[in-house]
């Protein structure tokens, strides 16, 4: 913890979480995020995300720290990059500036299991069953095959990244600390919507 800083840029975005040891594609196009980028780039490659919440200007107070991995500049200005997750982070206060993006104090110390070689031993079979009908129903194509190649904690925040659930359930998912609460918080959500079809449409057996 001692060398990550206490001090980061963060990109805010509605509807976008990201763990550790997963990968965000990036595409930035605004003035303030392409500076961000460029600044962090030349730095440390180091930045945060966190999701936007409805009310203006405010985030929500838990976000994940990620690694500039991959950067490359287009031809219409973009930059596109890829973030490595490294670990959570709760905030602390917002850092006045007078740059474009917006700096937050931000402290480690809840989430230093990121950090750590978890072997955690949670079977996450039901889970996966689960995901394979919430994602039939709601249209989306997964190459299973491929997918159960992953390790179980990639399986379960590869589920809680791209699940179609609200950006409040997404939040509940970034905060729940073990990959045991990651599966149970998953499984509930999941079981709500498939509950809530049975209920209405009498189409899940």
């Amino acid at each position: 913890m001692k060398n990550l800083p206490d001090i980061i840029p963060i990109f805010p975005l509605s509807g976008v979480i990201y763990f550790p040891k997963t990968n965000l594609p990036l595409n930035i196009f605004e003035k303030r995020y392409l500076d961000l980028v460029n600044d962090t780039y030349y730095k440390d490659k180091l930045m945060g995300m966190v999701q936007s919440q409805r009310s203006q200007d405010k985030v929500y107070k838990i976000g994940c720290l990620g690694k500039i991995s991959d950067l490359q500049k287009s031809e219409d200005g973009r930059i596109l990059i890829n973030l490595t997750g490294i670990t959570r982070f709760k905030i602390l206060d917002e850092v006045k500036s007078d740059k474009l993006y917006r700096e937050f104090k931000v402290d480690y110390k809840k989430f230093e299991i990121d950090l750590e070689n978890n072997t955690e031993d949670s079977d996450t079979g039901s889970l996966i069953e689960k995901a394979k009908v919430f994602f039939k129903k709601n249209g989306l194509l997964l190459n299973w095959r491929e997918f159960e190649k992953l390790d179980k904690t990639q399986r379960v925040n590869t589920l809680s990244m791209i699940s179609p659930v609200t950006n409040e359930e997404k939040q509940k998912l970034l905060e729940s600390l073990t990959i045991k609460d990651k599966i149970e918080t998953l499984e509930n959500i999941i079981n709500f919507y498939l509950h809530e079809v049975n209920f209405n449409n009498q189409t899940v057996q």
